[in-house]
């Protein structure tokens, strides 16, 4: 970014926003998707959230929603708007400790 005194700060072009490194948090998630983990983990949280059933809370709270409200006033980007800090909030910290230790091990070996 160049800038003066006189004049603000010019916005990086396209090209130079093209040319950033990479977040560390970049190179993981490519480190991830590449050596297939990424999948494994996914998979790993939809059964950790089944078995501590969060995802029937999660569809008992949406049909609730749904009840309330009355079906023809409920789209579903209302409802996922309205449920996702819920469900961001109320995944089982042993839940989010396991993935975050499998990705610690991940990291570790590669």
């Amino acid at each position: 970014m160049m800038g003066s005194i006189t004049r603000p700060p010019t916005p990086p072009s396209e090209e130079e926003e093209g040319l950033k490194a990479p977040t560390i948090q970049d190179i993981v998630n490519m480190r991830l998707i590449q050596s297939g983990e990424k999948e494994r983990l996914k998979e790993l949280l939809r059964e950790r959230l089944v078995e501590c059933g969060w995802k029937d809370d999660l569809i008992a709270d949406c049909r609730k929603r749904v009840r309330e409200a009355g079906r023809g006033a409920v789209t579903i980007d209302n409802l996922v708007k309205t449920i996702t800090p819920k469900g961001r909030a109320t995944v089982p910290a042993s839940v989010k400790a396991e993935l975050l230790q499998r990705i610690r091990s991940f990291l570790d070996e590669t």
